[in-house]
C-alpha cells in the first residue's frame, strides 16, 4: 500500500474516443511516481452538485512529466460533468489508492480479460508488462463489448504486440459471443500451458471469470468496481463478502482480489 498524494492538477490533453468514451491526461501530479497497474485515483469535481469524489482507474502514467491518464465513459452525473472539462481546467486528485496487480511468472501466459469500461487498468497492466520485458506473445488480451463501438483503443492494443482477441455480443467486431466463451475455449483447449488470468469489467463477467478460474484451477486476479465515497476505507461503502468469511473493502484491501477470494 502506497501513501497517497492529494494535489491539484490540470487537464493537459483530452481525446474523444466516441460512443461517450473519453481519455483525459492530467498533470503535473506528484503521485504518479507511486502509481502501479490496478491503482485508482479519487477526483474532486468543482461542482456543488457532486459532493463525493469519483474513483477512476489509472490508465497510464508518464513519470518523467508527472502526467496521469484516465479513461472513462459517461454514465451518470459525475462523468457528465467531467466530459465537459476543457484544457487547463483544474481538478483535485487523491491517489494512488488501492492495491495493484501482481506480475505473472516468466513462463506463464497472462490471459487478460477486459469487458467494457474494465479496459483502463488492464491496458496499463499490459503496457507495464511489455515495457518491463515480458514477452508480448505470452499476453492474450481478451476484450469484449456489446458492439464494435465498445472496443476502444484498438491501435493501442495492437501496438503492444500482444495477442488480441476481441469479441462482441452482436458480432460487429471480432468474434460474436460473450468474451468469457472465448476465454473458456482457450482454457479448455490450451493443453498444459501455465496460465494466470487478470480481469476487470461488469460484475457478471467477473463472476464468470472467477468460475472459470476455479473450474480449470487457473490462478489470477480480479479488479472490482464498487461505490467508493471515501476511497480510503473509512465509510465502508464498498464492502464485499469473502469466501472464507468476513468482509473486505474494495477501496482498501482491493480493488484487486485473487480468483476465488470474493463472493461475487
Amino acid at each position: 500500500m502506497t501513501k497517497p498524494v492529494c494535489a491539484d492538477a490540470f487537464l493537459i490533453r483530452q481525446r474523444n474516443l466516441k460512443n461517450d468514451y473519453y481519455s483525459y491526461t492530467f498533470g503535473p501530479f506528484p503521485g504518479v511516481e507511486q502509481c502501479r497497474p490496478g491503482n485508482f485515483v479519487h477526483l474532486r469535481l468543482p461542482s456543488s452538485d457532486v459532493y463525493f469524489r469519483r474513483a477512476m482507474s489509472v490508465t497510464s502514467v508518464d513519470k518523467k512529466n508527472r502526467e496521469l491518464e484516465i479513461l472513462f465513459r459517461v454514465v451518470g452525473r459525475g462523468t457528465s460533468i467531467l466530459a465537459r472539462y476543457q484544457k487547463n481546467d483544474p481538478i483535485g486528485i487523491l491517489g494512488p489508492l488501492g492495491n495493484s496487480f501482481s506480475k505473472p511468472r516468466k513462463k506463464e501466459i497472462a490471459a487478460i480479460v477486459a469487458g467494457g469500461v474494465g479496459f483502463p487498468p488492464l491496458a496499463y497492466f499490459a503496457e507495464h508488462l511489455v515495457n518491463g520485458g515480458f514477452d508480448p506473445k505470452r499476453i492474450l488480451f481478451f476484450y469484449g463489448g456489446k458492439s464494435a463501438s465498445d472496443i476502444i483503443e484498438r491501435g493501442r492494443i495492437k501496438k503492444m504486440g500482444v495477442r488480441f482477441h476481441p469479441m462482441t455480443d452482436d458480432g460487429s467486431f471480432g468474434r460474436k459471443g460473450l468474451i468469457t466463451q472465448g476465454v473458456e475455449e482457450f482454457l479448455r483447449d490450451g493443453g498444459n500451458q501455465r496460465v494466470r488470468m487478470y480481469a476487470c469489467g461488469p460484475e457478471a463477467m467477473l463472476r464468470a471469470v472467477d468460475d472459470l478460474g476455479l473450474k480449470y484451477r487457473v490462478p489470477g486476479e480480479l479488479s472490482l468496481e464498487a461505490p467508493m465515497p471515501c476511497g480510503i476505507g473509512v465509510c465502508l461503502g464498498c464492502i464485499v463478502t469473502l469466501r472464507k468469511g468476513g468482509y473486505a473493502r474494495v477501496c482498501h484491501e482491493g480493488p484487486v482480489f485473487k480468483i476465488g477470494e470474493v463472493l461475487l
